[in-house]
């Protein structure tokens, strides 16, 4: 992976609008949703994809707890006032995190391409994280932090989005697996031992939900601890009656004893939730896709729980709901070097490989 010698030093005080194309730039705003939408799936679709990005999936950023359009956001439009092209960062929040993290996301309409517009949406882009990078660390105790600005390319994008990332310094860093399995294809049945329980996804342990995601993924690659409220973030195609939890009927929460200190927003007397499949219900791809899918979005084991069976127990019962519910196929992806050995359970079930994805990146 990529590494920034200068760190931030050269962290730009203005920046300047992509000048290629001949477009008019202005920020996003809620009510271009359908429109950024619409936009979006052009360029998928000549990407060579079949699944897309929605309004609501949109409209979900602007209620995300660190998100500023006027800032973060740009929409390039021709002289009608047509949307070409657009450019994203994400931020994420920083409370008890040990990296600092900006994510960019753009295209550029399949008939603009060639005009170095998505050049400049790249400089634009990786400046402006600069620029939030830099601001983040003004903060004592953010300041040491190390930081990372990355971009999400599937293995079916054109070679010049690879070029292109590479042009701007960032490098291959982490490789993904999106899986499949079908659910016409015999269905296997995992129990659980007491004191481990199998329950719905309730409002009353979505915290605790959250809280075991955060001991579940602390040894991942990139992963940072959720705060309350971006959990409850990006849920417009959240599946809860897909959606699960197993619990350890031994132990409840009693005040912090159980949590680092801050996690005391789960009442004591509650459930200690131990593992978590969370569910997506992604129907505006269903007729792209050919096959009507139930996606686990999701999937984590507390590490003091692991090889006890919770993660193929909460699937297998997962891809049963799916199947019960119509479905046809399940669906996930996977970090190809996850440390936990998700894989080789993947495989287990049944899920094989249909695609791929890149994470490029470049450590500041």
């Amino acid at each position: 992976m990529s590494t920034s010698s200068s760190g931030l030093a050269g962290t730009p005080s203005a920046l300047p609008l992509p000048a290629s194309g001949g477009l008019t730039w202005r920020p996003w705003t809620r009510e271009d949703a359908p429109a950024l939408a619409g936009l979006m799936r052009t360029i998928e679709q000549a990407d060579g994809r079949d699944w897309f990005t929605s309004a609501d999936e949109i409209d979900d950023l602007f209620d995300a707890p660190v998100f500023e359009p006027a800032a973060d956001t740009q929409v390039g439009l021709g002289a009608d006032g047509a949307m070409l092209a657009y450019a994203r960062i994400e931020r994420f929040p920083t409370d008890g995190v040990d990296l600092v993290r900006v994510f960019l996301s753009g295209g550029v309409h399949p008939t603009r391409r060639g005009e170095g517009i998505g050049t400049d949406l790249l400089g634009w882009a990786t400046a402006r994280a600069r620029q939030t990078l830099a601001e983040v660390r003004s903060e004592p105790l953010l300041r040491d932090l190390p930081a990372r600005i990355s971009a999400h390319i599937e293995d079916s994008d054109p070679a010049e989005r690879r070029e292109l990332l590479l042009a701007g310094g960032l490098e291959p860093a982490r490789y993904f697996a999106n899986l499949r399995r079908d659910l016409s294809a015999p269905l296997p049945a995992v129990g659980l031992e007491p004191p481990l329980r199998l329950v719905p996804w309730s409002e009353d342990l979505d915290d605790a939900a959250r809280l075991a995601r955060n001991d579940s993924f602390r040894d991942l690659w990139g992963s940072q601890p959720r705060t309350a409220e971006s959990w409850r973030a990006y849920r417009s195609a959240f599946a809860p009656e897909w959606s699960f939890l197993v619990v350890d009927d031994s132990v409840h929460y009693e005040g912090s004893d159980l949590e680092r200190p801050g996690d005391e927003s789960v009442p004591p007397g509650t459930p200690y939730v131990v593992g978590l499949h969370m569910a997506g219900r992604y129907e505006h791809d269903w007729e792209s896709q050919g096959f009507r899918a139930g996606d686990t979005d999701l999937l984590g084991v507390r590490r003091a729980y692991r090889g006890r069976r919770i993660g193929a127990a909460l699937l297998a019962h997962a891809m049963r709901r799916f199947a019960d519910d119509g479905m046809e196929v399940a669906v996930l992806d996977v970090d190809t070097d996850n440390p936990t050995g998700a894989p080789a359970l993947y495989a287990g079930l049944g899920y094989t490989k249909n695609d791929g994805s890149t994470m490029y990146a470049v450590e500041i």
